[in-house]
């Protein structure tokens, strides 16, 4: 997959941030001395790491450079490295590892989480925010029209382009036993929108990303048009002329005891 946009994904910056400061909320640690931003994109996240704890160590890691160097220019202060969340360790246990809208797109959930549970420091929280939306208009369209020919071909197999969340059961089952608290929730975020077009615009910035990046010209302006076409069928007007896109993300905070 080709390396992600900053200038696309800040576009939302504020919709998109939204669920990141819900997360943070819920997170229970009041002076941290270690933070890790796992996923760190363009440092939206970070920069609400920075104004809580303030006192902290906030590091920023993202597999996408150029992501890192959006979030370098943004927050001066803080460190940002290159890495896979599917294999990253730290240096040093943080206090807390958050991960806003990045683990659904890393695999094998019930090996990554306990292990990223582990790296904590005694007391430790992971606090994780991830989009729920497989099953949208928004997501199934992409699926649908990815399985169609001429894209079926250059695209491959369009249901492994994000990982299968487990779902609040079984993410409780599966951090549960090893958490001495956690906190679970599911939100559906509501977000008026001023056309397809603007719908389509969100979901390129992310979602859709792997489904087009595989695409050389013409296959890419036609998937795109043949996808705003089902974005248009499948969100209707509302009563002041927007279309209202609903936008399911799931939360999870699990903390460690302190012994």
């Amino acid at each position: 997959m080709k390396d992600w946009n900053p200038d696309l994904y800040r576009r939302f910056e504020d919709e998109r941030t939204r669920p990141a400061r819900d997360l943070l909320a819920r997170v229970p640690l009041q002076a941290p001395r270690r933070v890790v931003d796992l996923g760190c994109g363009p440092g939206n996240s970070a920069e609400l790491l920075v104004q809580r704890f303030p006192d902290a160590e906030v590091i920023g890691i993202d597999s996408s450079a150029a992501m890192l160097e959006s979030a370098r220019e943004r927050l001066p202060g803080c460190r940002f490295e290159l890495a896979d969340i599917a294999d990253w360790t730290p240096q040093d246990a943080p206090d807390l590892i958050y991960a806003n809208a990045s683990l659904q797109w890393v695999g094998d959930h019930e090996r990554l989480l306990p292990r990223l549970l582990g790296l904590l420091a005694p007391g430790g929280v992971l606090a994780v925010q991830m989009p729920d939306n497989r099953d949208e208009p928004t997501h199934r369209a992409m699926r649908e029209l990815a399985a169609q020919p001429p894209f079926a071909a250059l695209i491959g197999d369009a249901s492994r382009l994000r990982t299968e969340l487990l779902g609040l059961d079984g993410y409780y089952d599966l951090l549960a036993p090893i958490s001495a608290s956690l906190d679970l929730w599911r939100t559906a975020y509501q977000h008026p929108m001023d056309s397809a077009s603007r719908i389509v615009e969100w979901v390129r910035g992310t979602g859709l990303k792997p489904f087009v990046d595989p695409l050389p010209e013409p296959e890419r302006t036609q998937f795109l048009a043949d996808y705003e076409q089902r974005i248009a069928s499948s969100y209707p007007q509302r009563a002041d002329g927007r279309l209202l896109l609903a936008f399911p993300r799931l939360f999870f905070v699990a903390s460690l005891s302190t012994a």
